[in-house]
Formats: C-alpha cells, structure tokens, sequence
C-alpha cells in the first residue's frame, strides 16, 4: 500500500475521535461521518474536491489495484493505517470520480456483554461441526459477531481455524489455535474457488465472510456435513430468511438433497438490528436466534419453514428468541423506544401481542 497523505490522515483521526463507523468522501461534499446510526457533516473539514478525490485515490491504491478498480469500476479491499488500524475501502465512481465509503474495523474484539450478544451464540461457538449462519442487513453488525466467535474459538480450542473474507477487516492473533486468514481479490480469486481448495488444507473451523452464490453454500454444506464447523454470513432480514435463502438458491432436482444437507447440518442462526439507542451515543443490538433442535430439522426437512417462528416463540427456554421478543426487552428496558421497536420489526403484530401480556 501506498503511505496516504496527511490530509487522510486527518480524516481518519477525525472518525476516530467520533466513534464513527464509516466514511463518505463525495465530490463537492466535506467528509460525512456515520456516528450511531446516523449520518454527521465532520467539522473543521472542506468540501472534497474532485481533482482531490482522483489524487488521493492514486495514492491509496497500489498499481494493479488502480488498473482493477478502472476495468470493474468498482473495488472493496482491506487498507492498514499505522496509527489508525484496518479499514475497508470501497470505491466506485460517480460522473466519472471515484468516491469513497470506508468502514472503520475494530480495533479490538469486545466482550459478549458490550456487544449485547445473545448466551447462544457462546453456546453455538462450542460446537464441533456443522453450520452457523449470521444474517442481517447490511451494516448490522455480522462481521463483528463473527470475529467474537472466532476469536472465542481461537482463544478456547486447539484448532486449525481458516477465514475467507473480502476483505480481512481484523486480524487475529494465533492463540490455542492457528489461523489463517485468506482474502478475497488479494490472495484468493472468489470465495468458492477458494473453499473447495481450502478443505485440502486439514481445516477443523472454516469461516466464509459471505454465502453470495451456489457454489460457495453448497460446498459449505459439504465441508459442514464432513465433520468441519462452518461460519458464514447471509443477508437476510429474519433467522428464518437465511434457511429460505439457501434453499430457494437451488432449483428442481437438487432442491431436496439440499434441504437434506441443510436439516442434517445446521446448528444456529443469529440474526442482527443496529438500531440508534435513545440517547443517540450508541447503537443496541436487537437478535433473533433460531437453535437447531430435532423440531427445527423436522420443519426444515418438511419444507415448513414458515412454522420455524412458533418454534422459536415457544422454545425460549433453549436459547431460541424472536426479534420482536429482543425488540420488546429493550423497549421495556428503556434502550429504544416504541416507534423504533415497530419499525424495526418484521412482525409488528407480534410485538402488539407481547405488550398486551401481562
């Protein structure tokens, strides 16, 4: 990488010092700041010019990096800021000048209870094999959840753990384990070229930054159905979304032999919300956590995946919960409030349900 210049620089400690989760730099724009949720003008700072916009990202990238971002027109990759740590660039073009959205990664993993992770996700951390699913929309939250449990993995286990990401937004330290961290346009072509040639390198923990085609699910459900633990994140807006998902992917005669390898294998799903605390300095974790109990597979078997939600309502006991139950607790607890609770719901019937209980 190429050393940016102070201005950049400037730039980020300015986001540092807001908490700020991402950064937009747009032509004819000062640098915009995503700060819990919400999108702040950073202060003290000019509008970006074009010329400035096209010369600092000459500077950031290095030469084949430039020659990708002009043949695709787009690019997302990993930068390592000696002061201020790993970020994402993603760059694309607008009326012919690149701009910039930079995401801000973690310096550090947190604890479970500073991130408002539910017991089950500790719980599904511990298992040996199968798949677990973290889904969400974009922006909620699913990478951090994935580097707690692979650090949780690595901190507590002697195992080979190997990541394919696009790009590397934090980098492990080997501790009980050894890790192996692969990223996507760097080291690798795309993510199922790699995970087939990944399985020849005696992985017992395989963690896929995102499931975007066939071929990467089904080859997860392989490794998963072969003895390995397998970590992926989905886009879906419910934990039931990303069993749908993953089916609804395959057509005609490979639907059932996917559903099979899908009950048979599946050990969780979380799904994530980010949504702006109260007092605007913060964003609350809202979940929903599906447990892959023998009454899941069975509905999952039985394509009656609309029925999974009952299942969740009333298997609390286990660690199973509804995003409108998370929703309701946090609305009880005075973290959100009502309005937020509704609009972030994908049942807000439900949520009327579990107010009127007494």
């Amino acid at each position: 990488m190429k050393k940016p210049d102070k201005h950049f620089s400037a730039i980020l400690k300015t986001a540092r010092s807001h908490n700020a989760s991402d950064i937009h730099l747009i032509a004819g724009l000062p640098p915009t700041f995503r700060v819990s949720g919400e999108i702040i003008v950073a202060p003290n700072h000019d509008p970006m010019e074009r010329e400035e916009l096209i010369n600092l990202t000459k500077r950031l990238l290095t030469d084949s990096q430039a020659e990708m971002l002009e043949k695709e027109r787009e690019l997302c990759i990993s930068y390592y800021h000696e002061k201020y740590g790993r970020i994402r660039l993603s760059l694309y073009h607008r009326l012919n000048v690149t701009e910039m959205a930079i995401r801000m990664c973690n310096q550090d993993i947190q604890t479970a209870e500073v991130l408002m992770l539910p017991e089950a996700v500790d719980s599904l951390a511990a298992k040996t094999s199968g798949l677990i699913i973290i889904t969400g929309p974009t922006g909620m939250g699913k990478t951090t959840t994935m580097n707690y449990i692979v650090d949780l993995i690595n901190a507590t286990k002697r195992s080979k753990i190997i990541t394919i990401e696009d790009p590397v937004e934090f980098e492990h330290a080997h501790k009980k384990s050894i890790i192996t961290q692969i990223e996507v346009g760097t080291d690798t072509l795309d993510f199922s070229h790699c995970l087939r040639h990944v399985l020849r390198l005696d992985p017992d923990v395989i963690v896929i930054g995102e499931m975007r085609d066939q071929d990467t699910m089904e080859t997860a459900l392989n490794a998963a159905e072969t003895g390995h633990l397998v970590l992926a994140t989905l886009h879906t807006p419910s934990a039931s979304g990303a069993v749908e998902r993953i089916v609804g992917f395959f057509e005609g005669s490979r639907q059932p032999q996917i559903i099979h390898q899908l009950s048979s294998t599946l050990q969780g799903v979380i799904a994530q919300r980010l949504i702006t605390a109260l007092d605007k300095k913060s964003r609350i974790l809202a979940t929903e956590v599906i447990i892959a109990t023998d009454a899941v597979r069975a509905l999952i078997r039985e394509e009656k995946n609309q029925q999974i939600y009952n299942t969740m309502i009333t298997s609390r006991n286990i660690g199973m919960h509804t995003l409108e139950h998370s929703l309701v607790e946090l609305y009880k607890q005075g973290m959100i409030s009502l309005e937020q609770a509704y609009s972030h719901s994908n049942r807000p019937d439900h949520i009327k349900s579990l107010l009127n209980k007494k």
